[in-house]
C-alpha cells in the first residue's frame, strides 16, 4: 500500500501528463475559434475592397462580390455567393444604383448585417444633369428621343466617386469607423491602418495633380467608353468630351448611328488626338469611333474594376498611377 505522500505525488504526475496531452488540442481549439471569430465583411467590388482590405488588415475576413475586372453595372451574383453573404456582419457598397443587384442579395440571402453606403456624406454628381448638358444645347436634338432619355436617367447620380482620390480619403475614414463600431476590441488596429492608408492616399492625391499639373489645361479632354470619369475630371480639371455609350453604366445598349456621328463630330472640333478604352468595357466600339475620327486609341484605362494580381492595375493606388500617366502621355501630343 502506498504511503500517502506517494500516493499524492502520483497523482501530480497524473495531472500533469493529462494536461500536457490535451495542451495542443486545447491550443488548436482556441486558434480555431480566434480564427472563426473574425469579423466578416464583405466588400460589393474590388475598388472598394482595396480600401477595406486596407483598413481592415487581418483583423477581418473579407469577401468581395464582383471579382478583379468584372463590372459591377451588369453584375449577376452567383447562389453560391447570394448564401456567402448571409453571415456578413458588414456590408460596405457604393450604393446610389452603382450594385442594382445588392438590395435582391440582401434580401435573398437573410443578410442581417449593417449595410456601410460609403458614398453618404459625399459632394455626389448629378449624373443626368453632366450626360446631358450639351444635348440641351443642341437645337437639332430629336425632342422624343430625349423626354424618354429623361424619363430612364432623371435623378441618376454618378457612383463612379474613386475618380477623386479626396473621396477615397473620406471612405477610408468611412471604414475605419464601421470596423470600430462593429468590432471594438480592434479599435486601435483599425484605427492605425486607416491613418496608414490616408497618408498613402495623400502622397497619391499629390502625385495624380503634379502629373496632371504637366499637361495644359486645353489637352484635358477625355473620351472614354462610358461616363466614369466625371469626379476624376472636377477634381483634376479635365473636360469629358463625350462617352461611347453616353450614360453612367455600362449595361446601355449601343449608340444608335447619329450619336456616334455626333460623337465624332465633337471629336474633331475639339481636336482630341486619343480616345481610351476600360479594362470593364469592349473596346470595339471605342475603336470603331477612334477609326471614325481619324484618331488614336490609347491604353485602356482601369475604371470600374481593379487589374488581376501583377497587372499595372492591381491595387486602387496602382490604378490611380497607371491611369493618370497613360491619360497624360497619350494627350501630351
Amino acid at each position: 500500500m502506498l504511503h500517502p505522500a506517494m500516493r499524492m505525488v502520483a497523482a501530480m504526475i497524473a495531472a500533469l501528463w493529462l494536461m500536457s496531452s490535451l495542451a495542443p488540442a486545447s491550443l488548436a481549439a482556441q486558434e480555431q475559434t480566434a480564427e472563426t471569430e473574425k469579423l466578416q465583411v464583405v466588400a460589393t467590388f474590388s475598388i472598394l475592397a482595396d480600401v477595406v482590405a486596407n483598413v481592415g488588415g487581418d483583423a477581418i475576413e473579407l469577401t468581395t462580390i464582383v471579382p478583379v475586372g468584372g463590372d459591377a453595372h451588369s453584375f449577376e451574383p452567383t447562389p453560391d455567393q447570394v448564401a456567402g453573404v448571409s453571415e456578413a456582419d458588414l456590408i460596405v457598397s457604393i450604393g446610389i444604383g452603382f450594385e442594382p443587384w445588392l438590395e435582391d442579395m440582401i434580401g435573398a440571402s437573410g443578410a442581417e448585417g449593417r449595410n456601410v453606403v460609403v458614398t453618404e456624406g459625399l459632394d455626389l454628381i448629378d449624373g443626368f444633369e453632366e450626360e446631358h448638358e450639351h444635348e440641351e444645347s443642341d437645337e437639332h436634338e430629336n425632342e422624343h428621343k430625349g423626354e424618354d432619355h429623361a424619363d430612364e436617367e432623371t435623378g441618376a447620380i454618378d457612383p463612379h466617386v474613386w475618380g477623386d482620390v479626396a473621396n477615397m480619403i473620406a471612405i477610408t475614414a468611412t471604414v475605419s469607423q464601421a470596423l470600430v463600431a462593429a468590432d471594438p476590441a480592434n479599435t486601435a488596429t483599425y484605427e492605425a491602418n486607416a491613418a496608414a492608408y490616408t497618408t498613402q492616399l495623400q502622397t497619391l492625391d499629390t502625385f495624380v495633380r503634379d502629373q496632371v499639373g504637366t499637361l495644359p489645361v486645353e489637352q484635358r479632354q477625355l473620351v472614354t467608353s462610358h461616363d466614369t470619369f466625371g469626379y476624376f475630371a472636377r477634381a483634376y480639371e479635365f473636360e469629358v468630351v463625350g462617352t461611347a455609350i453616353g450614360s453612367l453604366t455600362t449595361e446601355s445598349g449601343d449608340p444608335s448611328a447619329e450619336e456616334i456621328a455626333n460623337l465624332v463630330g465633337e471629336i474633331e472640333a475639339t481636336g482630341v488626338p486619343v480616345i481610351f478604352a476600360e479594362n470593364v468595357s469592349n473596346p470595339a466600339l471605342i475603336e470603331s469611333i477612334a477609326s471614325e475620327a481619324g484618331v488614336e486609341v490609347g491604353p485602356a484605362l482601369y475604371t470600374d474594376a481593379l487589374g488581376e494580381a501583377g497587372s499595372d492595375g492591381e491595387t486602387y493606388d496602382a490604378m490611380m498611377r497607371y491611369n493618370v500617366t497613360s491619360i497624360v502621355t497619350a494627350l501630351s501630343v
